[in-house]
């Protein structure tokens, strides 16, 4: 509900009437005319942390940005950091001066994440004259709504990341959107964005790994041209990794160098049980170690249109259901293909990541870590 509103009692005829509305700022503009928007009452700051969540694959310090935005003229105080225990944030407070209403004041911490693995949450606190502010303005202004703000605890996920890579040279073909690039960016990884145009036979072999975006076969149709070029790239050694496609709108039948049948099968739970397959395949077991624990913590769901009928050169390594449906086995499927590999997954890296859920981190890194495993040493038997 409005913060104020206005009771209009009418009397007419002997019948009362009796309504509310709620009080409205009018303005005006050249090129739109008469506008209104809601009267609100908001705090006399609020701060807000840029990134919300914030990965460390490391124990090095990384500078993360606060931006104080204040709600009246003359704003003097100080902004101090609440953060987990084992964490360290320098300096310990900053002072802020801002004189105008609606201005920003910048500040930078530096965060100093733990040895050990960890993850918790940052909030920036502001006293201003003894009064303690940590929440957050968050405005939503679109012409076919009204003008609405909300006031969010002001939150950012932290996560130290106790992960290993191999392969750092990340081509990335967009799909429909997701954040996949820049959260593995946070992990030290280079990523390039890969224009689906130029890709041909000579300019792939750069990269490490090659990733298509969430939906990239329903939406880019250059890649019903390229795919031979993409096969080829894996042929000669390269990792690729293809993440969910929907069963209807593909652009092309043949998504992988094998038989694969996608359907619409998903597990909607993001606590279904997860079982592995395979133990000792390398996705499971290089550079990281995963078990069932890495499956904890999953946000939304486990994945969708996963594949339900596939070539016998794919391995798949987990089996998941929603409760009283079947086990569904196509979430990651592996292939050797020629000297490398072809990968498709259902599982829902792309929500998992902006959420920080680091399980999901170390699978992935393991995927773009595919085909680099140590040789393992073999015995010479004398004669």
């Amino acid at each position: 509900p409005r913060a104020v509103n206005v009771e209009f009692n009418l009397l007419i005829n002997d019948t009362p009437i009796t309504f509310k509305k709620p009080v409205v700022y009018r303005y005006s503009k050249p090129d739109e005319g008469e506008l209104y928007r809601p009267f609100e009452i908001t705090p006399a700051v609020t701060a807000s942390i840029s990134n919300k969540v914030i990965i460390f694959e490391n124990d090095q310090p990384k500078d993360v940005e606060v931006l104080v935005k204040a709600g009246r003229d003359t704003i003097e105080g100080f902004v101090k950091m609440a953060y987990p225990n084992d964490w360290s944030v320098y300096p310990n407070q900053q002072k802020i001066n801002i004189k105008t209403k609606n201005e920003i004041q910048k500040l930078v911490f530096t965060v100093i994440p733990p040895k050990a693995q960890s993850e918790g949450y940052m909030t920036p606190i502001v006293n201003v004259d003894g009064e303690f502010f940590t929440d957050e303005l968050v405005e939503i202004n679109y012409d076919h709504i009204p003008f609405q703000t909300v006031l969010l605890p002001s939150l950012s996920k932290v996560v130290r990341l106790n992960i290993k890579k191999q392969g750092a040279n990340i081509g990335y073909i967009e799909g429909a959107g997701d954040a996949i690039p820049e959260s593995l960016r946070q992990i030290g990884y280079t990523v390039t964005i890969i224009d689906p145009n130029s890709i041909s036979s000579s300019n792939l072999s750069e990269f490490d790994a090659i990733i298509t975006g969430i939906r990239a076969y329903n939406v880019v149709d250059d890649l019903k041209f390229k795919q031979k070029f993409l096969f080829d790239y894996v042929a000669n050694g390269g990792n690729l990794i293809i993440q969910y496609n929907t069963s209807r709108g593909l652009i092309m039948d043949e998504l992988a160098p094998y038989d694969l049948n996608l359907s619409r099968d998903r597990v909607t739970d993001e606590n279904a049980e997860v079982r592995i397959l395979d133990k000792n395949h390398p996705v499971l077991n290089h550079p990281n170690k995963i078990t069932e624990q890495d499956f904890e913590g999953w946000v939304q769901e486990r994945g969708l249109y996963f594949p339900d009928a596939w070539a016998s050169e794919f391995t798949p390594l987990l089996s998941i259901n929603d409760p009283g449906e079947n086990p569904k086995e196509g979430s990651l499927l592996v292939a050797k293909y020629g000297k490398g590999n072809y990968i498709y997954t259902g599982l829902s890296f792309f929500r998992e990541f902006p959420a920080g859920v680091p399980g999901a981190y170390k699978l992935f890194a393991n995927l773009l870590s595919l085909g680099k495993e140590p040789l393992q040493p073999t015995t010479k038997i004398m004669d």
